[in-house]
């Protein structure tokens, strides 16, 4: 049974879909919309998927593959972002979406973007650490430069270089500084004077320009050109007041290509001054060393201009010594002799035997001599032996008598 409502026959879901697909596809062909990007994602196609949302709604956008690799800038979550797109609908899910075709940050242009972009990414990557950049030659024989042959870049280095250095050979690898094929020109410039070998620096550089014209220095594959150059780099944009990429990751950056040039050419001049000082240097030294020789040679010929006066000198000195040696030697004689008098002494009230000599005797009990130090180590009838100061006398024990305070 069919419920009729006068609203003629219903709609399928497909129909709706396709009629609300005319009318937003007819009516929004061409939008600017500005809003937070937000749930970005680029799948291996190489479209890009976000939503573009404010406070109170949000609406699916894609920017294709064809479109997006013309993006200046990284998008990413959390940018406000200004785009120009036209409204379809995906019928599968019954969803609205913008299909994209431009799209530029809110307050900050691409370019500078683009720059602030890369420059955080190379820096976290090292691309710019100072302890990997290397000192340039002080006077090198040939020089490579990447720029375009017919810009006043090269003329000026080719000036400077002619002037102060006219021995220098310059190698030029031909490039464009600005548009879509410079910085694949550059980088390959730079990797071809690398390859050509003898080249003992690079100058990359171009004379001034708006910050769109020096594009080329901010691009990646130049950076990452002069990051991998087995060469010291100098990066010589003419733009004094702003830095490039190229500058954070060469070895040098010189405010203009001019400026590089005189970096790199070691003044002739200069070196002829050096020269004529260090001249003068070896022959200041060379005049002192002579004078000083003189010197010498002059105070040994009035040495030996009086050789009597030097032998009576030392016949002087010969007899003061011995006059000194023969007094030292009777004071160390006389010292002796009394040390040696103070010994004898001494010794002598050492000798065991001394006591002998005022009437005391030794006494020994037979037959094994052992010293009879008391009276109690004697016994009736034992033999004894009796040591004097002139002889000696044997006889037995007929009594011992014992103190009795020695018996304790």
């Amino acid at each position: 049974m069919q419920l009729d409502l006068g609203l003629g026959a219903p709609l399928t879901v497909s129909e709706l879909t396709r009629k609300i697909k005319d009318v937003l596809e007819g009516t929004f062909l061409d939008v600017w919309v500005q809003g937070e990007v937000s749930g970005l994602r680029t799948p291996s196609s190489g479209h890009i998927y976000f939503t573009l949302k404010d406070k109170g709604a949000a609406v699916k956008c894609v920017f294709f593959r064809s479109g997006s690799r013309y993006l200046k800038f990284r998008p990413e979550d959390g940018l406000e972002v200004i785009l120009r797109g036209r409204v379809s609908v995906y019928e599968p899910r019954g969803e609205y979406q913008i299909i994209a075709e431009y799209m530029e940050p809110k307050g900050l242009g691409a370019l500078q973007l683009a720059f602030i972009q890369l420059k955080e990414r190379l820096d976290k990557e090292g691309l710019f650490d100072p302890a990997r950049k290397r000192p340039l030659p002080a006077y090198p024989k040939r020089v490579g430069v990447v720029t375009s042959t017919a810009g006043a870049a090269i003329r000026d280095i080719l000036k400077v270089l002619r002037r102060r250095a006219p021995g220098v050979h310059v190698l030029i690898a031909p490039a464009s500084v600005q548009g879509e094929a410079a910085p694949a020109e550059i980088a390959q410039g730079i990797r071809d004077l690398n390859a050509a070998g003898g080249v003992d620096v690079i100058i990359v550089g171009r004379g001034g320009g708006s910050y769109e014209d020096l594009a080329a220095f901010n691009a990646e594959t130049v950076a990452r050109a002069i990051y991998e150059s087995g060469i010291p780099v100098i990066s010589a944009v003419g733009h004094e007041t702003d830095f490039t990429i190229a500058d954070f990751v060469a070895d040098l950056r010189a405010p203009t290509p001019s400026a590089a040039a005189e970096v790199v050419a070691g003044s002739e001049e200069h070196l002829r001054e050096s020269l004529v000082a260090l001249a003068g240097r070896l022959s200041f030294a060379a005049r002192q060393r002579l004078r000083h020789v003189r010197s010498r040679i002059s105070a040994e010929r009035r040495a030996l201009a009086s050789p009597r006066k030097s032998i009576q000198e030392s016949l002087l000195r010969v007899d003061d010594y011995s006059g000194r040696l023969c007094l030292a030697g009777r004071h160390q004689a006389l010292y002796t002799r009394q040390r040696l008098e103070r010994a004898s002494v001494k010794l002598s009230l050492l000798e065991p035997l001394a006591p002998l000599g005022k009437g005391f005797a030794l006494v020994k009990k037979l037959p094994g001599l052992t010293l009879v130090k008391k009276a109690g180590e004697a016994r009736e009838g034992d033999a004894l032996r009796l040591l004097f100061i002139d002889g000696e006398l044997d006889c037995k024990v007929g009594k011992v008598t014992i103190k009795r305070e020695d018996t304790t």
